[in-house]
């Protein structure tokens, strides 16, 4: 997870992290408005760390990308059974 507030530049200066992700969430969306956010550099920087990692854009205060995280979550719960330390 990534808040707007921390800056675009996050996923060069935590390369691991975001390597080892399957998705980054652009937490903080609603705050957008108010800040100087290149959500394009940011998107670009964390694909140069791993060209696989998913985006999705979400607000907790507004509920703003939500819907999309869940259906994001949901596709996945099937390959988590069986993981480890996943339920059976």
């Amino acid at each position: 997870m990534l808040s707007v507030t921390e800056g675009e530049d996050k996923p060069l200066k935590y390369p691991d992290m975001f390597a080892a992700a399957d998705l980054m969430l652009l937490n903080k969306a609603d705050l957008l408005p108010h800040l100087e956010f290149d959500m394009t550099a940011c998107v670009a920087m964390a694909l140069r760390v791993n060209p696989r990692i998913q985006v999705l854009t979400v607000s907790a205060r507004t509920g703003e990308g939500l819907a999309a995280f869940y259906a994001w979550i949901e596709a996945r719960a099937p390959m988590m059974v069986g993981s480890v330390g996943a339920p059976a």
